[in-house]
């Protein structure tokens, strides 16, 4: 099957993206009287961050949570368009050596300061963008 680690890629951005935007739309309930008073801080309590910018910390993460959205979503976008538009092996294999960086990257650094879900996935996307960019034959 041609391009089958690049196709994967491509699912596994959608999935993460679609899995990783539910936290948007999922309220999540303090159980008990130390996460109601953890959860008020996270959404009410703003921080002085300079320059008249006060954000929550539910701001900055929801910020950040975007983010990840996003770059999955983006990319697998990109990866979508190379394919249906029949670009050239060589840049292909070029976008998929920087997604490969890129994913990598934020793989190694979830890897230390994130929990399981975001962890697999975005191990599985820099592995799949990794043997798409290796398996690629440049023209």
């Amino acid at each position: 099957m041609k391009n089958l680690w690049l196709k994967l890629a491509i699912v596994m951005q959608f999935i993460t993206a679609a899995a990783h935007s539910l936290s948007f739309f999922v309220k999540n309930e303090p159980k008990n009287d130390t996460e109601k008073q953890l959860y008020d801080l996270i959404s009410n309590y703003k921080m002085d961050a300079g320059a008249g910018f006060h954000p929550s910390f539910l701001d900055l993460f929801n910020a950040v949570s975007s983010s990840l959205t996003l770059l999955c979503l983006g990319a697998g976008l990109i990866n979508l368009f190379l394919l249906r538009s029949k670009a050239r092996a060589g840049t292909i294999k070029g976008i998929q050596g920087i997604f490969a960086l890129i994913f990598g990257i934020s793989f190694i650094l979830n890897l230390f300061l994130s929990f399981l879900p975001p962890i697999i996935c975005l191990g599985l996307i820099f592995l799949f963008e990794l043997l798409a960019w290796w398996k690629m034959k440049a023209e």
